[in-house]
């Protein structure tokens, strides 16, 4: 009994600091509030995130502002069509002195890594950071030098412009664990927003975790919240992933032309494990998965024509399939 109550009270306490997090962010971001605890749950879940909204909304200060409530690195490129891959990851220079060959390293080696409108370089460019995201590690020349244990990259596009863009490859787009979408203010938060601005004055802001911390706190909600394959809830994520393909949905083969990969399973069942830590639950509840589901699968499916023609956006596509899945099986 007392066991048991040490580890209520440690889960408390753990949630208390994520709930910190958001209120020392709060302090430099007003409203944002999906965006601020998605960060934090992608910060949870080790999955990378592309932010997806208008100029002017705070992408780039909320980044900022979660790295210093965390006392991680931060680092901020901005793409651009003449940004070169050596430019990310590092290159490797000849030192005219000695004669010998160095690395300089790139932005990439950091903890929090804004990759600010990621969709105005080439692919080439782009795809220089497919390494980095899913094997933690950077091949620069003939060596393979590891990251930071805590690395996370937020990348960010503009949906209205498309002079001067490129699209993401596929490839690089799976191995965003979410895609949010950054929406306008209210008007009281916008009101607020433009007093503080006025005022020009700069917030304090205290350290909750460190990155040694996150990570160690990664394995205290895993073992908290196992999810065994064997699990209704695992197979219940499962079965809605699977749905997003049309080759397993015969109701969605003139909407959609490819649905999202086993990574994406993999992610929701983490984002979902994550989200029902952080709001008091001892199981994960398909209302969990439904919260997650939006911004785990709405990058991963790629519509049709015909879906495009009938203003049908990936979110439809999302809800129809949680109204489709039975809950149990």
């Amino acid at each position: 009994m007392k066991l048991r109550a040490k580890t209520l009270s440690n889960r408390d306490s753990i949630r208390e600091k994520i709930e910190k997090i958001k209120k020392e962010v709060g302090k430099v971001i007003v409203g944002q509030e999906e965006m601020v605890e998605g960060i934090i749950i992608a910060l949870l879940s080790d999955g990378h995130i592309l932010l997806e909204g208008y100029p002017g909304l705070g992408k780039t200060i909320t980044v900022k502002t979660v790295a210093r409530v965390l006392d991680a690195k931060f680092q901020r490129v901005q793409f651009t069509p003449d940004l070169i891959p050596g430019d990310i990851t590092g290159f490797e220079i000849l030192d005219p002195e000695t004669r010998k060959s160095r690395i300089q390293k790139g932005p990439v080696f950091t903890n929090l890594l804004l990759a600010d409108e990621i969709n105005r370089s080439p692919a080439k460019v782009q795809s220089a950071l497919l390494e980095a995201m899913q094997e933690k590690q950077v091949t620069i020349g003939r060596e393979t030098y590891p990251l930071e244990k805590l690395f996370l990259v937020l990348a960010t596009q503009n949906p209205i412009e498309i002079s001067g863009t490129y699209l993401l490859p596929e490839a690089e787009i799976d191995r965003f664990m979410f895609k949010l979408k950054v929406c306008y203010p209210s008007y009281a938060s916008e009101r607020e927003i433009t007093q503080r601005q006025v005022l020009d004055t700069e917030s304090t802001l205290d350290v909750i975790l460190t990155p040694k911390e996150v990570l160690s706190l990664r394995h205290t909600i895993a073992e908290w919240l196992p999810l065994q394959e064997t699990s209704a809830i695992v197979k219940y994520i499962t079965r809605l992933v699977r749905a997003t393909r049309p080759e397993d949905n015969s109701e969605l083969r003139e909407l959609v032309m490819y649905g999202a990969s086993p990574r994406a399973t993999i992610a929701l069942a983490k984002a979902s494990r994550v989200y029902a830590f952080i709001y008091g639950d001892d199981v994960v509840l398909p209302e969990h998965v439904h919260k997650m589901a939006y911004p785990v699968l709405r990058h991963r499916i790629i519509l049709s024509h015909e879906a495009e023609s009938q203003d049908i956006d990936s979110d439809d596509i999302i809800e129809k399939i949680l109204h489709r899945v039975a809950r149990l099986e």
